[in-house]
């Protein structure tokens, strides 16, 4: 298993603190092929699960857990966050779109594929958590939830680092003008997060702009960035609405992933 090929994104502020090792995964260092070269994580995608189990795998040992794959749960662009404190089987995982964990050596993390990943640590109560915020999730309070459990643990959010990971980003964003309406009618300030191009009749929506505010909302002690936008780069990162608008027949998931050591 050759883990120098695998090339995460980390946030120098998560970087900076002891005992806590994470990373967003891109597409490198795997054993996937095809449409799904080569770090597949997604279970969900119709690649070989062989193949997902062995790429999970060496996610886990990048990040020295102390079990052979990493936990995600079972994504379904909710606000549910879900604490764990021991290993499950995937098919084990419950239905939620964040994790937290205070157990060194649980290797937990999400999924993502244009939604965007965020990492969370309280370097004094050694609480992470996982978080997948999607619209639909960042809207239905995904955020806050992960926020709350992890002070259930005994985090305090004042102390809590908030690492943003790479999204698709506001110039690839294209979205209806439904979607601006909707967002927009249950608070004005929402408008800030779309924009019209020169010759684009439709707007174009800042997902990333969108999880930061509220995050910074929730008065979390730091908000990071190593992100890259999943849509432009397609050599490091699976896109769903790449995928689409080439009209493949599937797509894979890039991980994102924390541990405390």
């Amino acid at each position: 298993m050759d883990l120098d090929m695998l090339t995460p994104l980390t946030a120098d502020t998560l970087d900076d603190v002891a005992g806590i090792r994470h990373g967003f995964f891109t597409r490198d260092g795997g054993v996937s092929e095809g449409l799904y070269a080569s770090l597949n994580c997604g279970f969900g995608s119709r690649d070989d699960r062989e193949a997902v189990a062995e790429n999970r795998s060496r996610v886990a040992a990048h990040l020295g857990a102390t079990h052979s794959h990493v936990l995600t749960p079972y994504q379904v662009h909710s606000a549910e966050a879900v604490i764990v404190d021991q290993v499950l089987a995937p098919e084990d995982m419950p239905q939620a779109d964040a994790l937290v964990t205070s157990v060194p050596g649980l290797a937990i993390g999400i999924l993502t594929a244009d939604c965007t990943p965020v990492l969370f640590a309280d370097p004094q109560s050694r609480v992470v958590a996982a978080a997948h915020a999607g619209w639909r999730g960042a809207v239905g309070g995904i955020l806050e939830a992960t926020v709350a459990k992890m002070e259930e643990v005994g985090a305090q959010r004042d102390r809590i680092i908030a690492a943003i990971g790479p999204c698709i980003h506001q110039n690839n964003y294209e979205v209806g003008d439904d979607f601006e309406a909707n967002f927009t009618s249950t608070q004005d300030d929402n408008l800030r997060f779309f924009r019209r191009f020169p010759g684009q009749p439709r707007p174009y929506f800042d997902l990333l702009g969108y999880v930061a505010s509220r995050l910074g909302a929730q008065g979390v002690g730091t908000i990071a960035l190593a992100t890259a936008c999943t849509y432009e780069n397609e050599s490091k990162f699976f896109s769903f609405r790449r995928t689409t608008h080439r009209g493949e027949p599937d797509y894979g998931r890039q991980i994102s992933a924390i541990l405390v050591a």
